[in-house]
Parts: C-alpha cells; structure tokens; sequence
C-alpha cells in the first residue's frame, strides 16, 4: 500500500520535493534493479540529493555496473529538463503541428481496424505498440536454459524477462532445435482464432521437424524477435484463459496432414503442450510459456515425406480454411516449404536421414559415463571461503524446513559450526525435529520475528537476545504446542510474515554482522514451499549476490523445485555454483567435520575435589554465558594435524604484535608447536598469594580476591590469563564477560562451583577473572557471592570463590603500595631478572619474524624507553605522504586511541573511509589490508572483538598512539584532526557498528580522566578538550568549535551541549554558556544534571561579577546586577530541586548550587556599604528575617525583597535535604554521572566535610547578637556570649549550627574528628546555650532531634560529661515525634525512636515503648521504600549509623566509628573486611556488640519485642536468610531503613 501510494504521489510533485521512498519509485519506474534501489534508500537519496548524485557515487557508494549508472544517469537529465523543453520538443517530433494533441487523438480514431490474422501477423511485422513492460533493464541480460526435453518436469519454471539461447536449426537430430513464437497480441483471441494461430504455427514447425527427423520444441510466449526494449529469445509469457484451446489446437492434425497414416504419425511424434508458469517479482497475476516437442521416432517417420496444409481463419467467410498440404523442411531457424525444384534431392536424402536417426537414437541409448564434479572440495570452499579448514573466524546463519527423522543422527557438523542463528520453517522442530535435537548439545534462545523488530538501539536488540553468545533459533513459520505465532500456509505467510522476515534479514545483514563476516547456509531437508524461497531472494538481496550462500539438498526433487523458484533473484547457473545436490546427509556431516579445526566435543573436563574430573557438557557450559569457563583440557578439540605452520606462526606473531593472548597460544606452547611465554615476576607473585590463600587449613573468608594493576600495554591481561591457565587443573577457572548482569555473574559462578558435587561445604573454589571492571561493580558481585553463601549455609571458613582483579592503571606500584598483601603491579619497567629473559626470546623470535611484525615484543623488550618510542615513530612518519587517505586514518585510530579507553574502528568504517569498493568471491578479496601503506601495515592491529565480533582495527600500543599523535600534530594540531574526524561524514553516518562508532566520539568529548579509575590525573573536562584548551594556539575558541561540532554531528547530543555550557563558563563566556545550557536544557528537560547546570552559569556569572567589583564596599545600585544574578541562579537551581531524581541520581546536585550562591550571596550583602558596618549587619539580619526594608535598599532591589527575605529559610532547608540524603546513603557516584557533575570536588568527595563548613559558614551571618546600647555584636567566641537567657531561640540554633550541631550529618560527622576531645568539647559548647530553666517542650521538632543527637554523640565521645542526660529523659523527650498521619516527624526523629526505645532485653520494653517502636521503624521502612523505589541497587546502600551494645543505658548505643577503630590494614582491606564480614570475626567487636535472637519466617527476618510482638528486621553486608524457617541471631545496627541485621547465623 505505501509503495502505491509512494508512486502515486512522485509524478504528482516537483522532485525536489521527493522522499526517500519517492525517488525508490521512480528508480523502479525506469528498470533500476531492487539491490541498488534499496542501497540508495539507505544512503538516503532524496529529490534534491538525486540531481547531484555523479557516476562516481553510483559506482562506489552504491555498488552499481556501468550499465544500470549510464541508463540512471540518462533518465535522471531527462528528469531536470525544464518543461517547456519538454513540449517543445514534443511538439517539434509531431511535425511542428500546432495542435498537436488534436492530430495525434485523430490518428487514432482513423486508424483501420485490423482482421484477425493482421492482427497475429502484426506482432510479428508491424511496429505495434504491446503491453509488455517497457522498464526493463536495456543493459543486463539474464540467460537461462531450457525446460529438458520430452521431459515433464512439474517443477520447472521460467523467469520472466531472462533470455533463452537463440532459435537453432537441426545441427544435431537428437538434440531438439527451438522455434519461438510470442503470442504477445494474438493472446487475446478468442477461443476459435486463437486455436487456428496456434495450430497453423505448431503443425507446420512440426511437419520440418519429421521430415528432418530432427527433435524440436516451439515455445509460446518467448519473443521471437527484437522489439522496443525486448530482445530476441526474451521470455514474456502469456496469459492462458483456458487451458483447452492449446490442447484442442492439435485436433487440426486430421484435417491439415496428408492422409490416415501421416494423421497417426503427427499424432505420436507431437506432444501434447506442457505449461510452464512464468515467475514475476512485479506480478503477482500467472502468466505461461507453452511449449510443444516434436519426437520423430525412427521407427514412426522412416521412408516418409510428411505435407501439411496449415490452417487460417478466413475473416471473410467466417471459419477456417485449411492451405494447400506442402512439405515443409528446417532452414537454419527458419521453416519454410521445401522448394518444388529441391523436392526429389531432398527425398533422396530422406534415408541417408532415417538412418542417421536410428544410429542417434541407439548410440543414446547407451549409458555414458559422468565424471562428477568434486563435491568434498566444493562443498569445502562454499563453507570456509576458500580456507583449509572451518574455524570460528566466519558466522554460520542456517535456513531449513523440515528434518526428516533419519537426517537427526548427521547433524553433528552443525553442532560444531559456529552458528549465529537459524531460520526454520518447521513449526515441530522443536518438539520433533532439528531444534529439539541440537539443542540436547548446545543452548540455543528460541525466537519469532517480532523479537528483531523492536525499536530499539542495536546494541540493546544483541544484549536482549543474547547475540552472538547464544544462538538464535527462529521459527519463522511459528510454533506448535506454544501459545505464541502459530503455522499458516504460504499465501498467509506471505501476505503476514514476508515483512517481518524482510527487517530481520536487513537488521542481521547490516546491522549486526559484517559484511564477509558469515556465510548463509541453506538446507533444503523436505518439499520446498515459497516462504523458503523469499528467505533466500531477501538474503540474495540484502548480501548482493550469492557469493557467501550455500545451498544443500540430498533431494534431486527438492533442489529442481527450489531452483526453479530461486532463479527469479539468482540466475540457475550461479545456482550451480553454490549448490551440492544428491549428497547425503550423512557424506556432508562427515565431509565437513573433516575440515573442522574443531573436534566434535559434546563435554568437556572439569578438576573435582578429591583430585579426579568431572564433565562439562556443551549445552550445560552454554547455560553459565556470562562466564567464559577455562577447562582441564582447554583447547584439546583443536585438531593439530589440520593446522599448518603458517597458521601456527600467524597465531604466535599476533600476540607478539600486541594482539591479546588467546588459549590456544598456552596450548601451542604446552605442545611445543611454538616458544614458551615468559612468566614475568608479577605472575610469580600473584601465584605465591593465590597459593597461600588456597592452602590455608581454613579460609579467613570465603571470597577472597588477588589484584593485578599494570601499566596499559603492559602484558597485565597475559599475566592474569597465565594464571588461570595454570590453576585451571586445581581450581575451577572462569573469566567474567564484559557487560553481564551481576545478578546473572553471581548465579551462573555460584553453579560452576556446584557442578557435579555433592556437598556445598566441600567444593573447589572458583578462580574469577574480572578483567577492567569498575570497583562498585567488583564489590557488588562480592556482595552477592556473600549473600549466596550465607544462604546455602556454608561454613565462613570454606574457600568459595577467588576473585583475580586485573585493571589497568598509570600507577600500579602506588595501587600495590595499598594493599600489599594481595596486590601485584606490572609495568612498562623489566625488573632485572625479566631482561634476559625477553633478550633471549627477542633473540629467538627474530629467528622466525621480521622485527617489524613483533614490535611490541620489541618495545617491551626495550622497557618501552620514550627515546626508542619517540625515534621509531619518527623514523616511520618520515617515510609517509601525510596527505593520504591512509595518514589521515591512522591521525584517526591514534586520537582514538590515545583518549578513549578500548577504543578501535572496525575495519567496515575503514574500508568505507579509505573509499574502498569491495568486490568479492570465495576465495580472495581486495582486503582492507592490501590498501594500506607499509608503515600502516606496521602500526595496526587487525582485532576481532570478542564482545562485537567486528573485524577492526587499533594502534599496536597506547604508548606507541601517544607518540603518533604528539609527533602528527607538531604539523597538524590535535583540534584540527579531531574536527576533521567528527566532520568526516562517512564515518560518523556509515550504518554497520554506529552505535559503539559514536559511543567512542561521544567519549572524545565528554569523558573526564579520575584517578578512581586508573588515569593520570582528574581533569574538569575530557583529556583532549582540556589539550587543546592548553597547548593548541586560539585553544580555547577551538576546544569550543570542536564541541559545537560534536553537538551537531552527535546528533543534537545533550551532554554535548551541557558540557560546552560548562567550557564556556569556565573561561567567562557567560552569555554563550547560558545559550548552550538552555540548548540542553530544551533537549533533556527532566535530566538533573543538565539542569543544574543552568544554575551553575550563574553561579559562576555571579562569582566573576562579585570577584572582579572594584568597591570594596558597592552601593545598593552597584549590586543590583549581581543580586539579580545570584537569585537567577538560585531559581535555576530549585528548578531543578523540583524535577523527579534519575535512578542513579541520589540527592539533586541543585542543593549544593543553592546553598554555595546562598552563602556567597549573605557575604555580599554584608559589605553593601548600607550594611557594612557593625550596626547594618544587624540591620541586615532585621532586612532578611523580618518585614523591615530599609529605605536605602528599597528602591533599587525592590525586585529582590521577596526572594532575599526568604533567603535564610530556602538555605535552611538545601542544608536540611542534603544532610537527610547523606544520612541515609553513602556518597558514591556511578562514572557515567562522574562526566556530567558540575560540582565542586569537595561536594562530590567529600560531601560531609562540605556540609560541616558551609553550615558553619551560613550559621556566622546568623550569630549576631544586640547588646544593651543596641548596637550589634558578633561573638566568635561562645563563652564570651554573656547570659544564655538573652539568646533567641534563632540566634541559639544560629550558634548550634555554627557549632556543628545544625543538622544530623554535622552531628555525626564530629565522631570522626581526629581529636574526640576537640568534638566533646564543642556538644558541650552546645549544651550550654540551653538555659536550665528551658521548657523543653518550647523547643521545635527539628531542634529537639539535634539536640537529642547531640547527646548521643557526646555520650558515644565523653561518656562520663556533665553535659549528658539520662536515657529516660531523652526517652521522655522523643515521645513528642509523631509517628503517623499528615504530620508525621522527619526520618531523623522516627529513626531517634528506634535507637532510644530498643530495649535492652526483649523482656524490659513497656506496652507505651513497644507500640513507640513498632511505629517508628514501620514509619522508618515505608519512608525509605519511598526514597530508594526508583535507585539501582548499587546507589540505594544505606549508611548503618549505630549497633546495639552489651553496655546499658546511653551506652547501649554504639557508632560505627568505634567498630572502625578496631579494624586494622590499609583502606581497601578494612573496606574488604566489612564486604566479607570478616569484621564481625574481630574480637573487640565480639566483645563490644550484642547478638539479638529471632527468627524467619516466610524468608524474612524477625525480632520479638514485648510478650507478642514482632518487628521485621533487615538483613545487611554478606549475611543473608536461610531459605526455610529458622532461629537465628545476629548484631543489631540502625539506620534509616529501620533495624538491620549484619552477621545471620543459625541457632542449632
């Protein structure tokens, strides 16, 4: 319906209007062939970009012949001819008429109506116009062969528009001659004319054939000569109403032969028609070729001269009339009469004839023998592409209907191909056929169509379906016995499933797999029906041609009836090439698995407790996929006798060039087909560690890990795989894949350590490689691991998992320096011991490479000395013309490379930048490679990514891409490469790998440097961003240029903008910033970083125009404009307060803009000259806290009262929300949320300690106090406040918050202090501006809570200070917080209640404390089920603030900081004794903390409280529930979630 609607609308707009699908239309009005029409759709060819489009596009963007360009291009000139040129022209080629039309429409009406036989002869003579389609291609001819003769073959079909050879004469008697005749008018006959035209050209064809004795066929339908865009031999076929005329055209046989006996004859040597359907990619309506063969049998024509009068149909008597009966004979492909003056030579003749016809007929007889093509070798090049053997270096996509049951026991060659997916057409597979066959030895995800059609990015439609981990079965014809898409017949699927199949084909050809990367193997295994066929015309298409098809049909049946079907898209002779026809099954599975590289493996060996091995098999290892397992006989399916030296060397040198070491290079040297790899010192090292962990009578804890940091390009990925190789027969060993869920991690470790054992307790640990994880990430999977543990019951002291942590850093001796115990550093540096090593195994390599093809072996050999670096870069750019395609790819892959972490080009985006039309066949291709220079050859590094499996390409070393670009850009500045590279819009548009493409220039651009994550140095803005800034001349505008690029060319990216916005305010440019932030703003309205963005251009607007003022102390007019500043920002920043949180999103960073330009702002105001002295800061605090403007100000701020007047209760406030949210959660912050915050370092590292000061700081402009002659005063120092009596309650909670006592995270924050003596001292500050004869209840909700903490804190500091009260009366105190309804306390006084109220024994809280406590923690727990519904699960830790104590009273009360204390090592391993619980173990926390008894039930955790109540209890760190219902007891914390439960153990 669209295409019809597409193709109605172009020829009624301009074409300068026209879509993409407009200009389709038109492509395919004027012949263009579907292949190039979908590939200019996808380069997105409108109206506008047709008329520029040159034959340089069409031949290598496009991909088109010389031909179908010229014939484009002619019609497209045609196409911008000016009308008026067209009706001039129109009316010059109408003899220059001046009413044209009118003659024209004249010429008609006199044209004289023509007879019947004028009307069946003027096909053939007079220029008439046909019906045929004129579209097609004048330029590619197709040909085709012939139907076999005298044969009934039901299968065989024509293709319309494809050529047969040229009409023949009798050269050979046996071999038939060939007369066509097109029928194109004489069709549309009626029944009676149309039998006479029929009859008339089949009798006398026949007559020639039998009186030459020569077998003949005369086909209908097939153009018999050249007309308009027709070619001779070119088939059209006809329509056929009735079947019957062409039949019954033969009974003129007895009225038009000579005699009884000649009738017989005709009759036995003509053969009835047969009609062979015609196949139309455009038609959907059935058109025909008919034919007739002619068999004179010896036997039937010997001695005879055959006469026939043909038939005619007198228009003028009104019937047919027969001519007069004359012989007729073979002339070339011409049948005439036999000339009366040759008529007794050529009856002579007739028996030199008869008797070269018997000896035809008998020597055909005999059986000859066929010498067969070799279809082991065939069938070898069709599935490997010309290689020796079948490797997992090409995807294997399977289509196939139905399996018989005997074909199921040889599908083992599919088992071991490296398949991506299958298509199949059996709805039973699964049940009865192929599907539920294989998938008894390998894991398969089963699929429909609908599952490739989401809209969705490609990466995320790969990660849901799992490619190309797990292979894709889709049943493409729905399933029986499944309640999803059931089976429908062809018409259905064609009209409902053609589509969707469409979409999956373009989504795998073009989206997810490379080109040349896969092979489509079709198996024809029953009748082949036409949804089968559509599959291979879409994959025809979509790969352009067939090369990297493969067709296999044991059935010479099938394969005829699929032949004929396919050679609409694909012509029968290039399906020869592609296809193995009546071979078995059974040959073609053992066939093939001889070539396999790989043994067909169906288990492999795992090591045992007891010293033996367990099996693997491939369907269960297939389950645990996000786990790359290392087995005891690892790469001992590889058949080493079918891999050549070649192969071998090729495998060793890439490792030595750089490329990552694979199994197979440990194998190979195990077997001594190539070198030994060096073991340098820090796999020593980490082998000792892993070998003391492993043979400890008991385990200090259950998952322990060993750190490797190293230098980038330092050999710290081999070290690590080394060690997995060589404890994989004493551990079972695993590398966890990149970008796997944790959950899923955690699940499938738990389940290779459990298989096939018995006991939990007494299993092999699992060895975990975890290879450039984030640290969040690595201590999440041990939170996991932990919780499994402590679930399945299994012993503390049990080894279960090892966890080998291998990231990079730019200082690993430092990482190492942290943790000594069980970190190892590998660097660039050889220790002295590692030199000879690498000198001798330098000094062997060279024996078989060229030292340029092992440079990276080189390089490290030289320690990766800058000189040698610096002088081989030098002396490589030296040799290259820099004005190369190829230079100008490797500036590219080196800037990549140099600022993105794993970054590369995949080797499509290459052969597209360098302009490479790409011509294949099975055996050779111009490879990207060959189109290189020397000195690229050098450099790069072919990859196949084993997480995309892209063919790609990167630098050989990060050092040695770091030098390329400082060298490059000594002539071409790096602001320059970079905007060539975001410019360049072939790569930032080429369809194949966009999205990880982009992902890396987005990184370009955005990504900061942490030295959280192994960078040098933190930077504010990405590495390259901040280079240019600096070093580039004009730096800055070009740094700004670039972004606005990247804006563009990203796609109107957000962060993009937002980050320009951030540039800009960093150098001052407020007013281009605040453009940019709004850009952002508009395209992430509800994003809070980009919002708080736009506060921070005016924070920083505000802080420029504060900093630079010349007065010290400006007028009210002066600072009307920072005024108006400072507020707009702090409107931007409740803004963006008010906008829902993003999941990662903890507290909105606007609270932390507001309270610095809050601040800011306070101290501005105090030095207005109206304000600057003593007395006007008191009149500043009247102005902002009461109804009082002074008349100085009015004026000039009267925009401003308002929001000034509220300025101390919003800071209040900001300062009260960020110390709730850093009371509840830890300060964390996810990397992708790293990029985009604005705030200061403090905020994002330090929160606390920033709350702390600028509480402090808010709290000074407070802290005034009148004296008696009423002036004001500022007391800095408290003991000096004279009578606390005087105090208000506001200037009281000014002093407490100066104190550190405003808010909880202050309170709290003061037991950390490094001098406990200085923090006691200042609660006791705070407890004595509390007048004695205070009425405790005058004191608000908020200031009770603090005050309530403040003791709290005192008593966990100075037990024995005057300054505590009694727990009862604190007790007495808190009963004023509200547990429910509208006006329910705050979390920190709901969570007071909870500590103040936990009894001591279950047995001593009252009925009135008990009922306070169930409130209060079920207040607790719903309000942070609220807080935490839309947060990952990493961003939602709660901060566990207190346990219960041994100890009574206040003392009962325990900080964590006490706990703290008592933990000794470096920060990583007292942070990794609280993840693995082995805190809980210590001894002074034994003795400190109390174990509380309770139970589960229904898997959650309870503690009784009174004689019948119950409170739930949260389980905390590594500890988790028993499955069943149980009595467990366990250390009590508190915290903002209610009770938690931390150490869960089993009451026996």
């Amino acid at each position: 319906m669209e295409s019809s609607c597409s193709e109605m609308e172009w020829r009624e707009l301009p074409y300068d209007s026209w879509t993409e699908s407009h200009v389709s239309s038109w492509l395919k009005s004027i012949g263009i062939k579907e292949m190039y029409i979908g590939k200019m759709m996808e380069e997105e060819v409108t109206g506008p970009v047709l008329t520029t489009v040159d034959r340089d596009f069409l031949n290598k963007t496009i991909g088109m012949k010389s031909g179908q360009i010229e014939h484009l291009l002619k019609k497209r000139d045609e196409l911008l001819i000016p009308e008026q040129q067209k009706i001039k022209k129109t009316s010059d080629s109408s003899g220059k008429s001046r009413d044209g039309k009118k003659e024209a429409v004249k010429d008609v009406e006199q044209e004289p109506k023509l007879s019947s036989q004028e009307l069946c002869d003027g096909a053939k003579d007079k220029n008439i116009p046909t019906e045929s389609n004129d579209n097609i291609s004048t330029t590619e001819v197709i040909s085709c062969d012939y139907r076999k003769f005298d044969q009934d073959e039901k299968d065989f079909r024509y293709v319309k528009h494809h050529v047969l050879p040229p009409e023949t004469g009798t050269e050979n008697m046996m071999v038939p001659c060939h007369e066509y005749k097109s029928l194109e008018i004489a069709y549309k006959l009626d029944s009676l004319r149309l039998k006479v035209k029929v009859a008339s050209e089949v009798l006398r064809f026949a007559c020639a054939c039998m009186n030459m004795r020569a077998n003949g066929t005369i086909h209908f339908g097939i153009m018999d000569k050249v007309r308009g865009t027709h070619k001779h031999g070119e088939i059209i076929g006809i329509t056929v109403n009735n079947q019957e005329d062409f039949v019954d055209a033969l009974d003129y046989i007895e009225r038009c032969f000579k005699g009884s006996n000649q009738q017989s004859d005709a009759r036995s040597c003509i053969r009835h028609p047969r009609f062979i359907e015609v196949l139309d990619k455009e038609s959907s309506g059935n058109t025909w070729v008919i034919e007739y063969d002619i068999v004179p049998k010896a036997s039937i024509v010997k001695d005879k001269l055959y006469y026939v009068g043909v038939p005619k149909f007198s228009e003028k008597d009104n019937k047919v009339k027969c001519e007069e009966k004359i012989p007729y004979y073979r002339v070339g492909a011409n049948t005439p009469r036999v000339p009366e003056d040759d008529l007794v030579p050529f009856i002579q003749g007739l028996r030199e004839k008869d008797q070269q016809r018997e000896e035809a007929e008998s020597t055909r007889k005999e059986t000859t023998l066929e010498f067969g093509e070799d279809q082991k070798r065939k069938l070898s090049i069709l599935l490997t592409c010309g290689k020796k053997h079948m490797d997992n270096s090409l995807f294997y996509i399977v289509v196939t209907n139905k399996f018989q049951p005997a074909h199921l026991d040889s599908i083992s060659f599919l088992v071991h191909m490296n398949l991506f997916c299958v298509f199949d057409f059996d709805p039973d597979s699964k049940t009865s056929g192929l599907c539920g066959k294989y998938k008894k030895q390998k894991a398969v995800n089963l699929h429909f169509f609908d599952d490739y059609a989401k809209d969705k990015r490609i990466d995320d439609i790969k990660k849901s379906l799992q490619l190309p981990e797990r292979i894709s079965w889709i049943f493409c014809n729905g399933r029986n016995n499944f309640p999803g898409e059931q089976p429908c017949d062809g018409k259905t699927w064609i009209k409902t499933r053609k589509r969707k199949l469409k979409k999956v084909v373009s989504l795998i050809c073009n989206d997810i797999l490379s080109r040349r990367s896969f092979v489509v193997l079709f198996l024809l295994m029953s009748d082949v029906e036409q949804p089968l066929v559509e599959t291979f015309h879409e994959f025809y298409s979509e790969m352009s041609g067939h090369e990297f098809l493969a067709v296999i049909s044991e059935s010479k049946e099938n394969y005829k009836k699929w032949s004929s079907l396919a050679q609409v898209s694909c012509p029968i002779s290039d399906l020869k090439e592609i296809s193995i026809v009546e071979m078995p099954l059974s040959h073609v599975d053992a066939t093939v698995q001889s070539i396999q590289l790989l043994k067909n493996q169906s288990t492999r060996t795992l090591p045992v407790l007891n010293g033996g091995l367990c099996f693997l098999k491939s369907v269960e290892e297939a389950m645990l996929d996000s786990l790359e397992i290392i087995s005891v006989d690892q790469c001992n399916d590889t058949k080493l006798e079918i891999m050549s030296e070649e192969e071998i060397q090729q495998t060793e040198s890439y490792f030595y060039r750089g490329g990552k070491i694979n199994w197979i290079n440990f194998w190979l040297a195990d077997k001594h087909k190539c070198g030994v790899i060096i073991e340098r010192d820090a796999y020593k090292e980490a082998n000792n560690i892993l070998e003391n962990i492993a043979h400890r009578s008991k385990a200090i804890r259950p998952i322990e890990s060993v750190n490797i940091y190293h230098h980038p390009g330092s050999g710290g990925s081999t070290v690590a795989r080394q060690i997995l190789w060589r404890w994989r027969k004493k551990v079972r060993c695993a590398v966890v894949k990149q970008g796997k869920e944790l959950t899923t991690v955690c699940e499938h470790a738990v389940k290779l350590r459990e298989h096939d054992e018995n006991d939990k307790n007494n299993c092999l640990p699992v060895l975990l490689l975890l290879e450039d994880h984030n640290p969040d990430y690595i201590n999440d999977l041990r939170g996991h691991l932990g919780n499994v543990i402590a679930t399945k019951k299994i012993s503390s002291f049990v080894l279960c998992f090892i966890l080998l942590i291998c990231n990079r850093s730019n200082d690993p001796e430092s990482m190492c320096r942290a943790s000594l115990s069980q970190t190892v550093a590998v660097t660039h540096k050889l220790s002295a011991d590692e030199k000879p090593l690498f000198s001798k195994k330098l000094e062997q390599l060279k024996l078989q490479f060229e030292p340029d093809f092992i440079l990276t072996f080189v390089l490290m050999t030289e320690g990766f000395e800058r000189s040698y670096i610096k002088d081989f870069v030098k002396n490589l750019l030296d040799k290259i013309d820099h004005s190369t395609p190829t230079t100008r790819l490797i500036r590219f892959v080196a800037l990549l490379n140099c600022y993105v972490k794993d970054s590369y080009i995949s080797v499509s985006h290459c052969e597209a930048s360098l302009g490479i039309a790409t011509y294949m066949d099975r055996t050779q291709y111009h490879a990207f490679v060959d189109h290189l220079s020397d000195e690229a050859r050098l450099i790069f590094i072919h990859l196949n990514q084993s997480s995309t499996h892209i063919p790609s390409i990167r630098i050989i070393h990060p050092l040695v891409a770091e030098e390329i670009l400082s060298q490059l850009s000594a002539n071409l500045p790096q602001s320059n490469i970079a905007m060539d590279l975001i410019s360049d819009k072939v790569l930032i548009n080429h369809r194949f790998d966009r999205d990880e493409f982009l992902r890396f220039i987005r990184a370009l651009f955005i990504r900061r440097n942490k030295k959280s994550r192994g960078d040098p140095k933190d930077t504010s803005f990405s590495p390259l961003i901040e280079h240019v800034c600096n070093v580039d001349k004009g730096g800055v505008q070009k740094a700004v240029d670039l972004m606005k690029a990247a804006y563009i060319d990203l796609g109107k990216d957000a962060c993009v903008a937002q980050q320009l916005a951030r540039l800009l305010y960093t150098h001052n440019r407020f007013e281009e910033a605040l453009e940019w932030a709004k850009e952002a703003k508009s395209l992430a309205p509800q994003d809070t970083f980009i919002l708080d963005t736009l506060g921070q251009v005016y924070k920083w607007w505000f802080y420029h125009l504060y900093d630079t003022l010349e007065e010290k102390e400006p007028s009210p007019e002066t600072g009307i404009e920072i005024i108006s500043t400072a507020l707009k920002g702090i409107t931007a920043f409740r803004a963006s307060e008010k906008t829902p949180k993003k999941e990662t999103v903890n507290l909105n960073n606007s609270y932390y803009g507001e309270v610095d330009v809050g601040c800011r702002l306070l101290k501005f105001l105090s030095g207005v000259d109206v304000f600057s002295n003593t007395t006007g800061k008191y009149e500043l605090m009247d102005y902002l806290l009461t109804d009082y403007i002074p008349a100085e100000v009015k004026t000039p701020w009267q925009k401003f009262h308002q929001q000034l007047k509220g300025l101390q209760k919003s800071l209040s406030q900001a300062l009260e929300c960020i110390s709730e949210e850093l009371s509840y959660f830890q300060t964390d912050i996810s990397e992708e949320d790293e990029e985009l915050d604005a705030r200061d370092p403090e905020q994002v590292h330090n929160p606390r300690e920033w709350l702390t000061r600028k509480s402090a700081v808010y709290a000074e402009f407070f802290c005034l106090t009148p004296d008696e002659s009423g002036q004001a005063t500022e007391r800095n120092d408290i003991d000096m406040a004279g009578p606390v009596e005087k105090l208000s309650p506001f200037q009281r909670q000014m002093r407490t918050y100066k104190l550190g006592g405003g808010n909880v995270t202050s309170i709290l924050s003061l037991l950390y202090d490094k001098k406990p003596e200085r923090a006691g001292k200042k609660l006791e500050k705070i407890f004595s501006l509390y007048p004695e004869n205070l009425m405790w209840n005058d004191l608000d909700p908020t200031e009770l809570t603090n005050f309530i903490f403040c003791q709290i804190a005192l008593n966990c500091i100075l037990p024995g200070s005057s300054k505590l009260l009694s727990l009862q009366k604190l007790q007495k105190f808190s009963k004023r917080f509200v547990t429910k309804g509208k006006h329910m306390s705050s979390a920190s006084a709901l969570f007071l209640l909870s500590l103040l109220f936990w009894p001591e024994t279950s047995d001593e809280v009252s009925s009135d404390g008990a009922q306070i406590l169930f409130s209060a923690i079920d207040a607790l727990q719903r309000l942070c089920e609220q807080k935490i519904q839309h947060r990952s699960q990493r961003k939602s830790r709660i901060v566990t603030h207190f346990f219960l104590a041994k100890a009574r009273g206040l003392n009962k009360i325990v900080h964590r900081s006490a706990i703290e204390k008592e933990i000794k090592g470096t920060l990583s391993e007292r942070k990794l004794k609280w993840l693995g619980g082995e805190v809980w173990k210590t001894k002074q926390v034994v003795q400190l903390l109390k174990r509380v008894e309770g139970w589960t039930e229904n898997e959650t955790l309870f503690v009784r409280c009174g004689s019948s109540g119950k409170i739930r209890v949260v389980p905390r760190y590594s500890a988790s529930l028993p499955h069943g219902n149980e009595k467990v007891n366990f250390y009590l914390g508190f915290s903002f979630d209610g009770v938690v439960a931390c150490d869960i153990q089993v009451m026996d």
